[in-house]
């Protein structure tokens, strides 16, 4: 017997997952270059710039893990 679904499932797939998993390394590779050049910058406008750069890849990352942790179900 086939069973229609009313609502499509709140899954992560494994093409979902490696979407993920290819978002969160461009993420991390550009927070890490983030990082490392704001060691190397000596304009306090570009030290700024970088730093607000480095916070929003961060943040990006914690999205992610969030996502793959709670398997998208929303509260």
């Amino acid at each position: 017997m086939n069973k229609e679904m009313k609502t499509v499932p709140n899954i992560l797939t494994t093409k979902d997952l490696d979407y993920l998993k290819d978002i969160f390394g461009w993420n991390h590779t550009a927070y890490k270059l983030m990082e490392d050049a704001i060691n190397y910058a000596n304009d306090k406008d570009v030290c700024e710039c970088l730093n607000n750069a480095s916070i929003m890849f961060y943040d990006h990352l914690k999205k992610i893990i969030k996502l793959v942790k709670d398997g998208n179900n929303e509260e």
